[in-house]
């Protein structure tokens, strides 16, 4: 069976062996006539999902003990994918979310990557960079593109350490892989959401 993450900018589709990430116009091209079961915060593509007869949405079985009411699917599934553990999603935003037992204990939200250049960005132009993404962290940065990098890459780094506490970090989402290389023992997985919709 076909998994698919529908997420702000990109359909995640999973199929059993890897995940495949294509545009919303691609996605529902290639897989319209395909069995597929889905979980979804592009709320604004419902009426088109609802018209895809072989596209079941799941989002309503996807639940974990002590979420909150406005808790994002997404969000939702990462957190079943393993009993205990912090998840950071890092895409469009950074989720940081901890799960104790298979009990969600709360998290917090930060720009994405993406997100952080753009806001330096509107301050000057002379802040409009692109992520240094050789950035050591281990030392101060000379210059406007080293430091923006650092000040975006450190800041998420150091309260993401602040709520580990020797427990396992699983990442996932579009910089995750990147992100992952700044944290010991990090685990990177991108089909962990699926995992998630699996277990559910």
């Amino acid at each position: 069976m076909l998994l698919a993450d529908i997420g702000n900018t990109r359909i995640h589709i999973y199929n059993g062996k890897e995940v495949i990430h294509l545009s919303h116009k691609e996605a529902i091209e290639q897989y319209a006539d395909k069995k597929l079961k889905y979980i979804t915060v592009k709320h604004q593509l419902k009426e088109q999902l609802n018209s895809l007869k072989n596209w079941t949405d799941i989002s309503d079985q996807i639940r974990i003990k002590n979420e909150y009411e406005t808790m994002g699917i997404d969000r939702k599934a990462l957190c079943l994918s393993h009993p205990n553990g912090i998840f950071v999603s890092a895409g469009s935003a950074i989720t940081v979310d901890l799960v104790e037992e298979g009990v969600y204990m709360g998290g917090f939200l930060l720009l994405g990557l993406r997100a952080y250049i753009e806001a330096y960005a509107t301050i000057s132009p002379a802040l409009k960079i692109e992520l240094d993404r050789e950035i050591v962290l281990d030392r101060l940065p000379v210059g406007t593109r080293e430091g923006i990098s650092y000040g975006i890459l450190n800041s998420i780094k150091t309260i993401i350490d602040k709520h580990k506490n020797r427990k396992q970090l699983y990442i996932t989402g579009g910089d995750g892989k990147f992100l992952s290389s700044f944290f010991e023992e990090a685990i990177f997985d991108e089909r962990l959401i699926f995992l998630g919709m699996q277990r559910s």
